[in-house]
């Protein structure tokens, strides 16, 4: 697969559980069109995963290259494990074998680029999304707050190798995905919820010793001031539309 452009022009797609989002931007990061999403079709092969982003792409501009971001776990642009997209109809429902057995070993990035015909990269949906609003100096953590917690670490702009922390137990043995995702969030109220953050929070503190964290995902904007203010200057809430941004800036990131 060639190189893309000098200045390409990225399309950048965050696959969600309950939505899958798309736009082109320029080599600046800026939205060359506004962004398109559409709902998450269940059940969901990974054929149907790249004709949904292909039917998105066809409604924007061309572009000379793509970034995916996924759920789960994904090691060069290949699926070793995803969440939702294993189920019959979304996040929470039965898990088919089926599309368990389809998923594990699938090469997204080699089917993404075999049907858009420019080079792709494939990642974990919050790494895209840490690309979009790291620094580039220090050690950064990046969470994401949605269905579930998304993570991605980054040392001097460089991405780490991708560890799924939401599946570890926090607490009554429960994940993290489950501890601090939207149904505990729905359930508990803002308040209750953000207290959980900010154990979460200062229960990783001492394992990563980061420079700074970002909190970013649709629900970072629900953690409440006051739990803000005990987190510390070196904690900072995000947009969520890096994930977007993000797309653009992975390419320089990742290895």
């Amino acid at each position: 697969m060639p190189n893309a452009a000098p200045d390409p022009f990225t399309l950048a797609v965050d696959c969600g559980g309950g939505g899958i989002k798309a736009s082109v931007l320029d080599a600046a990061g800026t939205l060359h069109a506004p962004a398109v999403r559409v709902p998450t079709p269940y059940p969901l092969p990974p054929a149907r995963l790249v004709e949904t982003i292909a039917d998105i792409a066809a409604t924007l501009p061309r572009a000379d290259r793509v970034t995916v971001g996924m759920p789960g776990m994904i090691r060069h642009g290949v699926v070793v494990a995803t969440p939702h997209y294993v189920t019959r109809s979304g996040p929470r429902s039965a898990v088919d074998p089926d599309l368990v057995a389809a998923w594990s070993g699938c090469d997204v990035r080699a089917a993404v680029e075999a049907r858009l015909g420019v080079p792709a990269l494939v990642l974990n949906d919050a790494e895209v999304h840490g690309a979009g609003v790291v620094s580039g100096t220090g050690v950064e953590l990046v969470l994401t707050l949605g269905t579930g917690l998304g993570s991605a670490l980054f040392d001097g702009g460089t991405l780490a190798p991708h560890l799924e922390l939401s599946h570890a137990p926090v607490r009554w043995g429960m994940p993290y995905d489950l501890y601090i995702g939207q149904v505990e969030r729905a359930r508990l109220g803002d308040g209750l919820w953000s207290r959980r953050v900010r154990r979460v929070v200062e229960g990783l503190r001492p394992v990563f010793l980061w420079d700074r964290l970002y909190l970013g995902g649709g629900n970072a904007r629900q953690v409440t001031p006051q739990v803000l203010d005990r987190l510390g200057d070196d904690v900072v809430v995000v947009p969520n539309q890096a994930g977007i941004v993000g797309g653009v800036r992975a390419w320089s990131m990742a290895h």
